[in-house]
């Protein structure tokens, strides 16, 4: 008899491919199936009384929300009521800034980089022609300005309707400031850190903070 031409046939060996590859291979599988990865939004940091804030610009203290009273100077003339926000903030700039004034709405970029301005939303909204009010206290006496390196109180607030209860907690957007070339020039200057949304840039809400309603005196 003739032997087979060729010799013996040897056992084929397994090939190893390593895991990571397989997983990386298995993970693009399902991206693709999916559409491709999607952006996730992240909730803005939730805080609450007492938390402190880094704002790049500004370091801020939500200290309290209050109810105050300012009494009438004459006789004839009626108590004022006001729900009042106040806040510790540090002006960490080396030029002094504006107290500013909350937007009017909560996707309106401001162009400067007052303090209030970076409240982008007050919940439950203040009604027309109650406020809000902004001013800064140093030494007792109203000022609008920030100066830097000091730690100034910031009182925002607005009026309360004769007999109308105050609400339980006030809700605060709050945005944050960068130090940064501009949108229409390379000028490195303070600006509020912003978003695309569509066609526009919008403010980005970096925190929540949630206010109770404290009974307060007389201002």
């Amino acid at each position: 008899m003739t032997e087979p031409s060729g010799g013996p046939s040897r056992p084929k060996r397994p090939v190893a491919v390593p895991v990571a590859g397989l997983l990386i291979v298995t993970v693009v599988g399902i991206v693709a199936l999916l559409g491709g990865l999607e952006e996730v939004d992240v909730p803005p940091k939730p805080l609450s009384q007492g938390a402190v804030l880094d704002q790049g610009l500004y370091s801020t203290k939500f200290a309290e929300a209050r109810v105050t009273v300012e009494k009438g100077q004459q006789t004839w003339e009626e108590d004022k009521r006001f729900v009042e926000m106040v806040f510790e903030v540090t002006n960490r700039g080396d030029e002094t800034t504006n107290v500013g004034m909350p937007p009017a709405k909560p996707d309106q970029l401001s162009l400067g980089y007052g303090f209030a301005g970076s409240l982008l939303k007050i919940s439950p909204a203040i009604k027309e022609g109650k406020g809000p009010f902004v001013f800064a206290l140093s030494s007792e006496d109203q000022t609008s300005q920030l100066h830097p390196g000091l730690t100034t109180k910031v009182i925002v607030r607005f009026r309360l309707d004769p007999g109308e209860q105050p609400p339980e907690q006030v809700t605060l957007d709050v945005a944050s400031f960068e130090y940064a070339p501009g949108f229409q020039d390379e000028t490195v200057r303070w600006q509020m850190v912003s978003e695309p949304a569509g066609e526009k840039f919008v403010p980005t809400v970096q925190a929540r903070v949630t206010l109770p309603v404290k009974a307060g005196g007389t201002a």
